[in-house]
């Protein structure tokens, strides 16, 4: 009896690993849409500090760069760590990316809020109309780079 419940054990503690790993995508997802987010609203500060517009522009380029980056480790983490097939892959890299730019709707309207702006409605759109344009060409370029990453290594 005592091996039975041992056994038993086992079993669900197997499960409930098991569940972990497959959920484990939503953890990334929300890391990456934070990281994103904080990436624009710093970098944006550090440029709105900038004298000429040239740093500016510099500073607006950095964060781009580095919002392509951490999408670029984003695909590479879900296709190679968790080898998840292109629209898996892709999906979940585009929400981050939606996730990212809802937690910028998020800081205008409040910043909005203290600077007292006069397109309230407009900053309410944004809650909604920043995540889909910024989803939609995500999940396209995710899925076109882990189409071709799998069509690749199965050629080699």
């Amino acid at each position: 009896m005592d091996s039975l419940n041992s056994i038993n054990k086992k079993d669900d503690l197997h499960t409930h690993v098991e569940r972990l790993g497959k959920r484990k995508w939503i953890r990334v997802v929300l890391i990456m849409g934070i990281i994103y987010c904080f990436d624009v609203i710093i970098f944006g500060k550090i440029a709105g500090w900038s004298k000429s517009p040239i740093m500016v522009t510099i500073w607006r380029l950095a964060s781009w760069l580095t919002s392509a980056l951490f999408f670029t480790i984003h695909i590479w983490y879900e296709h190679y760590r968790l080898s998840n097939p292109p629209r898996k892959t892709a999906l979940h890299t585009s929400l981050a990316a939606a996730l990212g730019a809802f937690g910028l709707a998020v800081a205008a309207n409040l910043h909005g809020q203290f600077v007292s702006s006069a397109n309230q409605l407009l900053l309410l759109l944004s809650l909604v109309i920043w995540p889909l344009l910024t989803v939609v060409p995500a999940f396209i370029v995710a899925f076109a780079i882990t189409f071709f990453l799998q069509y690749f290594r199965k050629r080699v």
